[in-house]
């Protein structure tokens, strides 16, 4: 699959970007366990063009994640255009534009999936920054606002004409938010309109290797991305890649290798930020961990490491659980 000039391979799966989870120790060990292409946070073009601090931040990357997407979203031509150059100033390999994200705080205000009740905005929006930076410009974008309102197919063809390099379907529409099952069946029908001629990717409850590979096969995109599988599972990575490459499970993957992950989002999350916030930050992580589900007994040392304030306070509890738990 290529988006523009830049290959990533056959059968590639990618990180998608999510807010508060893809910072850039997230995106690297993605990338080091086997992520073909890696996207940023959420970056608001308001919060850009105003030169806000904890959004600037967002669009540090480095060398060892490429390629990277920084992703945009807004509502008005102007500031998503000017958010763009900046992002293009920056320098990743791509600029996504997100038409997709169903947070009440975003989608309210007409931005992200809320651009999917403004069709004509978000076309104008799309042209003119594709026309404003020479990256490739690509799109994140859902089914459509509701059940009654399913509209990618013709989307997705508008999209197109606009200049974009690749489009991202998730399989759910903006009223659905994160609930019930993903739907890929229009996904597999814009894929296969004989009129797409970019690469369509696929995302949406595609949580272990053999899904992975079933959707590849049953709907024939060009790509998968890979969201809220990764969380606290950065190797989710290495598993699905070795089973597209082997059509088998990877030899287990130790706990001391997936603790030793954890612990390095820690301390990198700490160093980022600060102790307190960064400890907040890596909790998403170590609540969604699949390391700690399963295991007998566990409620209260849970508790407490998910509630731990301090790095040494923290460092303690994941110590026991090593010992006591894991026996590592």
């Amino acid at each position: 699959m290529k988006i523009g000039n830049i290959d990533l391979g056959n059968r590639p799966v990618l990180l998608a970007p999510m807010e508060d989870v893809t910072d850039p120790s997230f995106r690297l060990i993605c990338k080091e366990q086997g992520a073909d292409m890696v996207y940023t946070e959420f970056v608001s073009s308001d919060a850009l063009v105003r030169n806000i601090n904890s959004t600037t931040r967002k669009l540090h990357t480095s060398e060892a994640e490429r390629p990277v997407a920084i992703q945009i979203y807004g509502k008005e031509i102007e500031p998503m255009v000017n958010a763009a150059k900046i992002a293009e100033e920056a320098g990743p390999d791509v600029i996504d534009i997100n038409f997709g994200c169903p947070v009440k705080k975003v989608a309210s205000k007409g931005a992200g999936a809320g651009m999917l009740r403004d069709i004509p905005k978000m076309l104008a929006i799309t042209r003119a920054v594709v026309d404003a930076v020479k990256l490739p410009v690509t799109v994140k974008t859902r089914l459509g606002w509701d059940c009654e309102n399913k509209i990618i197919t013709t989307l997705a063809e508008q999209l197109q004409d606009c200049g974009i390099k690749a489009l991202t379907i998730h399989g759910r529409t903006r009223s659905q938010m994160y609930t019930g099952e993903a739907d890929w069946t229009l996904i597999g029908e814009v894929k296969n309109n004989p009129r797409i001629k970019i690469p369509v990717i696929g995302n949406g409850d595609i949580t272990t290797p053999e899904k992975l590979a079933e959707y590849y096969d049953r709907y024939g995109v060009d790509g998968i991305m890979v969201g809220r599988a990764a969380i606290g599972a950065p190797w989710i990575f290495k598993e699905m890649k070795y089973y597209l490459q082997n059509g088998k499970r990877i030899p287990e993957i130790s706990d001391k290798e997936k603790m030793s992950l954890l612990r390095r989002q820690i301390e990198e999350s700490i160093d980022r930020i600060d102790e307190y916030r960064g400890i907040l930050h890596i909790r998403r992580h170590l609540a969604a961990s699949p390391l700690f589900k399963g295991i007998a007994d566990f409620r209260t040392t849970r508790i407490a490491m998910l509630q731990a304030k301090t790095f040494k306070e923290l460092d303690s509890i994941l110590n026991k659980i090593e010992t006591d738990f894991l026996r590592i």
